[in-house]
């Protein structure tokens, strides 16, 4: 499938959410789109662990992780996984580490920052399913995101292709 532009889908589509210019590109993908699968977390990994290692089926993991920037909850062998289990990519509200391995994974990879030190498990708790809010857009689950160079779009559903 191919990945459309972020340009052409905010001219085509002026419904589409845009995502505030707060996100570093990382990860072997510089372009990803799928369906959204979202989760609020706080300096706690265990349900991106737990995701990751579920089938993506070509989605994007919106990890909501309250703009934490104390710790990073997602790096390299999340990515193995990840890109193992067939998701497009992942966009984190927080940090993610290990930057030469998430390079090497065929998968896409927005963050807020790096960080070097991983997460705590089992200090919160989290939730999986529910809209989160962050970067000025509302993710909700079965939505579609599209995300290349240019930014991050949201939209209703699959655009359909030009």
């Amino acid at each position: 499938m191919t990945i459309p532009a972020t340009t052409d889908l905010c001219d085509e589509h002026p419904e589409a959410q845009v995502c505030e210019p707060v996100f570093q590109a990382f990860g072997g993908r510089a372009a990803f789109s799928g369906p959204i699968a979202t989760l609020k977390v706080f300096e706690d990994n265990t349900m991106v662990r737990e995701a990751v290692n579920g089938p993506g089926e070509g989605r994007v993991l919106v990890v909501d992780g309250g703009g934490s920037l104390r710790c990073s909850l997602f790096g390299g062998n999340l990515a193995v996984a990840a890109a193992s289990n067939g998701w497009a990519g992942v966009v984190v509200n927080g940090c993610v580490r290990d930057l030469g391995e998430l390079a090497a994974q065929s998968i896409g990879v927005r963050a807020l920052a790096v960080f070097p030190r991983k997460s705590e498990r089992g200090l919160h708790s989290g939730q999986a399913g529910l809209p989160v809010i962050f970067a000025g857009v509302v993710f909700r689950e079965g939505e579609w995101l599209c995300a290349d160079q240019d930014g991050v779009v949201v939209l209703p559903e699959e655009p359909a292709e030009g």
